[in-house]
């Protein structure tokens, strides 16, 4: 295994072996969704020299993303009137998980999670059949890319506090405005995107959602910087001016966070499989280095210093991962889970970083190396204390709970 490893060792033992959580339907979809990884796109990867850090071009990725569609990967978490599977929380985090467990480049597109079907489910209920037709149904057959457009400077974990502006004139909006740290926008069609339509100087927040696209005059997608993890799927989006029809407004005006946080336990909940695939990734390969790196005539995977590092690594990702399952339960069985799945998110995120952390260290030197798989998962997972809500809001969430629930008990 030389520095510049980055592809997944199909070969190794796995570190989660016990009984199967899910259905027998997940697990056949399982099976599959491995191999087209594994195999179909491990080979793609290979012949196009993609890897975490250099990613496809928008033509390739829509090759990957078609492909996936006709092997019913692709928008298979859509509603099941939608073409979906119907998927159980636990089906659905047991597959993600075991998607990014591969250790593909390609593992957040075969689902469509940044540009894809995910992006779009949950607005079927509030679009107009033109909408469906223009964009929800082309971002589900794979024809179109989607990204969800909130962030702003100054709107964050603050969310209703977005500066973009939305003024109704006539038919149309015009809307100007900078959304910052968008994924998927570099090779999204579209974007599903946040204005206010307050009045000018008024105190109440009206955030409104609308369909933009992204190749509309007034509209560019701008792509000067990488994230710590070296990726270029996130670019920001200005508006200057831009007309966009009133018939793109999604649902009533300021319903915007209402369709945008409506799913948010869920979803946060969501975000774990992808920490708790690449942390198992990154344990996996501490594992395998350990047990092939000798010094002192043995190796270090005898020393008792490396051992409890794995040891460690392993029994806390176990404890991550039964909390990212037990909160799907709870959720399939119809809780409001709101607490605990900002448990999940939190304690994943920081275990997940945890692990990776260690892997480095197993490695010694060759884990600070640009191009070793571990050096990427380190920057990867640190990202993940701060994407999709930091550590921080969902100590902020957990607390709320604990604390309203004390309040309806005096």
């Amino acid at each position: 295994m030389d520095a510049t490893t980055t592809t997944p060792n199909t070969t190794s033992a796995p570190i989660f072996a016990g009984p199967f959580e899910g259905s027998e339907r997940a697990a056949e979809i399982i099976a599959r969704v491995q191999a087209f990884l594994n195999g179909e796109l491990a080979e793609l990867a290979r012949e196009h020299h993609i890897d975490h850090e250099h990613g496809a071009p928008r033509e390739l990725l829509q090759r990957v993303w078609r492909r996936s569609h006709a092997l019913g990967f692709y928008g298979m978490t859509l509603p099941a009137k939608m073409g979906g599977l119907g998927l159980t929380v636990l089906d659905h985090v047991l597959i993600k998980e075991a998607i990014y467990a591969t250790g593909s480049p390609f593992a957040p597109h075969v689902f469509g999670e940044l540009s894809g079907p995910p992006r779009v489910g949950a607005l079927a209920r509030q679009a107009t059949p033109e909408q469906m037709r223009d964009f929800i149904l082309p971002v589900a057959q794979a024809d179109k890319a989607i990204c969800f457009a909130l962030t702003e400077a100054e709107a964050g974990s603050d969310a209703g506090a977005v500066q973009t502006r939305a003024v109704k004139d006539g038919d149309h909006y015009v809307i100007t405005g900078k959304k910052r740290f968008i994924s998927g926008s570099p090779f999204a069609d579209y974007a599903v995107l946040m204005a206010s339509t307050a009045d000018e100087g008024a105190q109440q927040r009206e955030v409104s959602a609308f369909f933009v696209d992204l190749k509309a005059p007034g509209v560019r997608v701008e792509q000067g910087y990488k994230t710590m993890a070296g990726q270029s799927s996130t670019g920001d989006i200005v508006l200057e001016g831009a007309r966009v029809p009133a018939a793109n407004l999604i649902g009533e005006p300021g319903r915007g966070l209402a369709l945008a946080l409506g799913r948010i336990t869920v979803n946060r909940l969501l975000h774990c499989p992808a920490m708790v695939g690449l942390a198992t990734v990154a344990l996996t390969d501490a594992r395998d280095y350990a047990m092939q790196r000798r010094q002192f005539g043995r190796a270090i995977g005898q020393f008792q210093a490396i051992q409890h590092m794995l040891a460690e690594a392993a029994t806390e990702l176990a404890a991550a991962r039964a909390l990212m399952i037990c909160t799907a339960r709870q959720l399939d069985a119809g809780a409001e889970a709101r607490a605990e799945a900002s448990m999940a998110k939190l304690f994943c995120s920081e275990t997940a970083f945890r692990v990776a952390d260690r892997a480095v260290q197993v490695h010694g030197g060759e884990g600070i190396v640009q191009g070793r798989r571990v050096e990427f998962l380190f920057r990867m997972l640190r990202m993940y204390r701060v994407l999709t809500g930091t550590s921080e809001i969902q100590k902020n969430t957990i607390a709320k709970e604990l604390l309203s629930e004390k309040e309806t008990t005096k």
